[in-house]
């Protein structure tokens, strides 16, 4: 221990005299735990950590959905574990457009990332940092804090790692138009929701002062939703609620001002739900009075006004209170920056494999908003497929050779079985027919025969989609994989490897799709689970609601949620804009 002491203190010597500027004053100079922190007059700060004792380091980038999943499921007797985020809580964001008007308080849906492994054993280490680049060639992140490690507030530090879990999510994407930033809200952290809640009250406030026109009032109380898609639809929802429940006692006078607008430049709101929802959903708007205009793509925001486009109206500018953005996601500059390092710059988002590894680098795994999976293709693998099924080099295949893989191809292609379900196939068999498409199953099939089988079973590939769900089935999946590295390094349990000799070490990660809800306010919502099963109505809500408060981290955000909910049934939401 003692060597390893004296060894830190070397490198740290060592790194002091390389710095150009001699004249240093030395901040703060511990040595525990193995590491070893200085600050200089010129504003920068090294780090060394060399972890504890024998364990690898795991940094985690991020405390959403997939970074907290993952540090609530990872054994950290196992590594020594560290966590970098510009945030030291994990927010419930399902249900951040309840916060925005005062359903549910923001402190009910954040834990604290210490309170998830405080009871646990194991090393853990967080910092209130946003990383600023990644070194994939030298296993480094590069990361600066707000709160500031130097005498000038300013300190930047380097951390190291062997194994690098990058999950800081995706910004808002605004498609470079012009004014959304600087006028509209966007709604992904609690900020956000604090932000909205602070506007509507203040177009209240504003729209109650004396000596102001009808338009002046009409404008302030005008507040325009910009995304068709379930977070803008909530929102809405809940400002609807808002305004007709309680904001209507607390400002008579200026209620009749108010409208609703939600804007959609396709032709449907909700269209990654079944088609009954979206219907039953643009018929309650319409008759909540919720101003539904479709087909209007925004072009410009001001101050002022919002100006968008209509193929049948043309442009069109129409003045407003507050605005909320909610488009969709866009890729992190950080994020960009990695993907060239690692050869993907010609990409839209960050590509992993079915394990979670990011392709082009080592022992960086992506999760969440940030990166998808790249789900490998049969066709590009069908020659290599062929080779492991034909134990024998016969150069066919029989029923039994296809028999005794089949399991393999179903587990590193999913898009196979996908395929025997969209065309209501029973078993992969029936795609084994002879060129002439007689109905007769072959009884062997040569390498043309076998490519021909399975030609169009690539075009039910899909990508995942950016939700909350995902990405915390791809933490829970990898810190399992973490766990049981060693174990399954002696003992594999993934599928035949198609290009290489022996299996993968784990199974490929497979996302259980549960269900999804829609809330549009009134105490409905919308339900649809898998296959075509789909309910809308006030019993839906409460399952909502159970739902929600079993997924919360902790029973103190759970119990907290719950009390929320039931304040607001006894004694309404509240409007204060604190």
């Amino acid at each position: 221990m003692a060597s390893n002491g004296m060894s830190l203190v070397h490198r740290a010597a060592e790194a002091v005299r390389r710095t150009p500027r001699w004249k240093k004053r030395l901040v703060l100079f511990a040595v525990g735990a193995s590491t070893l922190t200085y600050a200089c007059q010129d504003n920068r700060v090294l780090q060394i950590c060399d972890g504890t004792g024998n364990k690898k380091k795991v940094v985690i980038l991020g405390t959403g959905w997939a970074g907290a999943s993952f540090l609530r499921n990872i054994d950290t007797s196992l590594y020594d574990v560290h966590v970098v985020s510009p945030r030291n809580y994990f927010t419930f964001t399902p249900l951040l457009p309840s916060v925005t008007c005062g359903t549910v308080e923001a402190r009910s849906i954040v834990e604290p990332i210490r309170n998830i492994v405080r009871k646990r054993n194991g090393s853990f280490r967080f910092w209130e940092a946003e990383c600023i680049k990644i070194d994939p060639r030298n296993k480094k992140v590069h990361c600066r804090s707000d709160v500031g490690t130097n005498i000038n507030g300013n300190g930047e530090f380097v951390v190291d790692y062997d194994y690098l879990i990058v999950s800081i999510g995706a910004r808002p994407n605004t498609f470079n138009t012009p004014g959304v930033t600087e006028n509209c809200h966007f709604l992904k952290e609690v900020e956000d929701a604090q932000k909205i809640r602070k506007s509507v009250m203040k177009c209240f406030e504003r729209a109650a002062l004396p000596n102001l026109s009808e338009e002046e009032r009409k404008k302030n109380l005008h507040f325009v939703v910009i995304g068709g898609g379930p977070t803008g639809v909530e929102f809405a929802a809940e400002l609807h609620d808002f305004v007709n429940a309680d904001l209507a006692k607390l400002y008579p006078d200026v209620k009749k001002y108010v409208n609703i607008s939600v804007i959609e430049a396709g032709g449907h709101i909700l269209t990654m739900f079944d088609k009954r929802i979206t219907e039953f959903a643009e018929e309650k708007f319409k008759r909540d009075g919720i101003d539904l205009k479709t087909n209007f793509k925004v072009v410009k925001v001001s101050d002022k006004d919002i100006t968008m486009t209509n193929p049948a109206t043309g442009e069109v500018a129409v003045p407003y209170g507050m605005a909320v953005w909610s488009t969709g996601i866009g890729t992190r500059p950080i994020i960009l920056d990695f993907m060239k390092q690692v050869g993907q710059e010609n990409r839209r988002v960050l590509a992993t494999d079915e394990w979670l590894r990011v392709q082009g680098c080592e022992d960086v795994y992506a999760l969440g908003d940030c990166a998808t999976i790249a789900q490998r293709k049969v066709m590009e693998d069908v020659a290599s497929i062929f080779r492991v099924a034909d134990k024998d080099n016969s150069g066919t295949l029989t029923v039994k050779k296809i028999k005794d893989v089949l399991g393999d191809i179903y587990e590193r292609y999913p898009q196979v079985e996908l395929y025997l379900k969209s065309n209501q196939m029973k078993s992969f068999h029936e795609l084994l027919k002879d060129s002439d498409g007689n109905s007769k199953e072959l009884k062997e099939l040569n390498i043309e025969q076998f490519k021909k089988a399975l030609a169009q079973v690539d075009s039910q590939v899909k990508m995942l989609p950016a939700t909350a769900q995902v990405a915390a089935q791809e933490g829970s999946y990898l810190a399992d994989c973490f766990n049981r590295m060693k174990t399954c390094e002696q003992y594999p349990e993934g599928p035949i490897r198609i290009r290489g000799a022996g299996r993968h070490r784990f199974k490929p990660f497979r996302y259980r799709h549960l269900g999804q809800f829609a809330p549009l306010g009134g105490e409905q919502t919308a339900y649809q689970l898998p296959g075509d099963w789909v309910h809308v109505g006030h019993s839906t809500q409460w399952l909502w609601y159970s739902v929600y408060a079993s997924k919360q981290f902790s029973w103190r955000t759970r119990m907290l949620v719950i009390s929320d909910w039931g304040r607001r049934f006894i004694f309404g939401r509240d409007s204060s804009s604190i």
